[in-house]
């Protein structure tokens, strides 16, 4: 049988597919910045290849009100467990972590075709799927490292970029942010993760950055669940947090789509009056 790719789009139930909505323009929310897919592949139309797409699209649901959720999908044997998970960027909007998520699973569809196992990063989401489970385990590989140009030692920034890990470091909660002066930075965990184990990813991410990116102007450390960032300014293309450039248009489609809901419950509510009025007359 001919491969086959795994057509993720349709399945969507939201409210932006059921109204044919176009998702918003290209944003800095939506840049790759990694991904990843399983050697195992699937069988086409197998029940796995359902319970993925059922996996896939629960998670293109849930961001629609929550930044964070997992699922999971148990089969009639083993093999045919699906785990999937979602993660937005702690700044980001409802509208915007929505739209993050939806394209990165439309995109998982073909990055991935019938692949066991995928994970993909965007500036503004994470999302990932397997069949072997990785909810709740903590994971500390190191997935992608980026380091700027060095720029020489220079005691008063590598100070300030040395205070804005260290207090990132010294925060609590899953998602972190630091300032001082012209170097910024953002650290977040996995929701999947305990207290614990998101304080000792976080760490070791700001340790490996100080280690590996040395005098870089910016530095990316992506771990299995966390990540650590840190940029000077102008070094970087990233969004920084609060600087969403995107959340404008996130706001706006969400406008549309409410405002399309109540219209269409409107005209629901009209023929089914006019409706009553009908076989009224008609008796």
């Amino acid at each position: 049988m001919e491969p086959r790719t795994l057509h993720l789009l349709p399945l969507f139930t939201s409210l932006v597919s059921l109204l044919s909505l176009p998702l918003p323009s290209h944003s800095s929310n939506d840049d790759f910045v990694f991904m990843g897919c399983s050697q195992i592949k699937y069988t086409p139309n197998s029940p796995y290849e359902s319970n993925l797409d059922s996996v896939l699209t629960s998670l293109a649901n849930s961001a629609t009100y929550s930044t964070y959720n997992n699922f999971t999908i148990m089969g009639s044997s083993p093999q045919d467990v699906v785990y999937g998970l979602y993660q937005c960027r702690g700044d980001l909007s409802m509208p915007d972590c929505a739209t993050c998520v939806a394209r990165a699973v439309s995109q998982l569809g073909s990055l991935c075709s019938q692949t066991c196992g995928g994970a993909l990063q965007l500036q503004g989401c994470f999302v990932k799927y397997d069949n072997d489970t990785f909810l709740g385990v903590e994971d500390k590989t190191v997935v992608l490292k980026k380091c700027g140009p060095s720029v020489g030692y220079e005691a008063e920034r590598m100070g300030r970029r040395d205070a804005v890990l260290g207090s990132m470091g010294a925060s609590s909660g899953g998602y972190r942010v630091g300032g001082s002066g012209d170097v910024q930075g953002v650290a977040q965990c996995v929701g999947d993760l305990s207290v614990g184990e998101c304080q000792d990813c976080v760490s070791e991410a700001i340790s490996r950055l100080k280690t590996d990116c040395g005098t870089a102007v910016y530095g990316d450390m992506f771990l299995g669940k966390c990540y650590a960032r840190y940029t000077t300014a102008g070094a970087h293309t990233y969004a920084h947090p609060n600087h969403d450039s995107s959340h404008d248009d996130g706001e706006k489609t969400f406008a549309i789509i409410v405002g399309l809901l109540a219209g269409v419950a409107l005209i629901i509510i009209f023929l089914t009056f006019m409706r009553k009025v009908f076989e009224g007359n008609g008796k």
